[in-house]
């Protein structure tokens, strides 16, 4: 049966846009495993609720259900240890918990301020009521002033990322000479705003953009190839 996953998707089949999928794809790509991705929308819940779960990413491995980004990452590590290590052994599995945790509160909480009305914008009909729904009643304001004033904001977005920019001064990606899951955990966070809007987070000079784009031409160019906007 292989591997498959479910990814979600705008109203474009093609264009792919959630952090925690892209980090699961890369890692896939990583360990040189080939799979499918299935294409999943909000209004797609009854799709996966088999598996007890809402959200994607969801793998399915030869019929096995594997739920949760990290309980993702950690299931390819362990039953694929055959593969490219994704976290350089027990150590770096354990340093990996801060990237996970700082790019959720640091950088998704800051890039959600320029991205989220575009995502509602990208979406089906059928899944923007839903969308605008609960993303507002979690921000308690419109998408539209959630996301006001972008430009002001950009270059406090930007002073955020130093500690990001110092690391990838000194070493070429956050795992060091090649990357490893960390670095596919921040980029899935680039790849989600790529995805959905023309608003650019990074100016072109910037060693975070440089590395950037050393992940997007990574494993034969598989996440530039994807539907972007920069």
């Amino acid at each position: 049966m292989g591997i498959k996953l479910y990814d979600l998707a705008g109203a474009e089949p093609n264009r792919r846009f959630s952090p925690f999928c892209w980090r699961i794809k890369m890692a896939l790509a990583h360990q040189g495993l080939q799979f499918e991705t299935i294409p999943w929308r909000f209004s797609d819940k009854p799709l996966i609720a088999q598996y007890k779960w809402e959200r994607v990413p969801v793998l399915i491995d030869d019929g096995r259900a594997v739920v949760d980004s990290w309980t993702i990452a950690n299931y390819l590590e362990d039953n694929y240890a055959d593969r490219p290590a994704l976290f350089g052994g027990g150590a770096g599995r354990a340093l990996t918990r801060f990237y996970d945790q700082w790019t959720g509160a640091v950088l998704h909480a800051g890039m959600s301020r320029f991205v989220m009305l575009d995502i509602c914008e990208r979406l089906e009909p059928r899944d923007r009521d839903y969308f605008r729904t609960s993303r507002e009643a979690r921000f308690g304001m419109t998408l539209e002033a959630y996301c006001a004033d972008r430009e002001a904001r950009l270059a406090a977005f930007r002073q955020s990322l130093e500690p990001l920019r110092q690391t990838l001064t000194a070493q070429p990606f956050l795992g060091g000479e090649s990357p490893l899951y960390p670095d596919y955990i921040v980029f899935g966070g680039f790849q989600w705003a790529r995805a959905v809007s023309p608003f650019v987070l990074l100016e072109a000079a910037d060693p975070v953009n440089a590395w950037r784009e050393r992940l997007l031409g990574a494993f034969g160019g598989f996440a530039r190839e994807a539907p972007g906007y920069w």
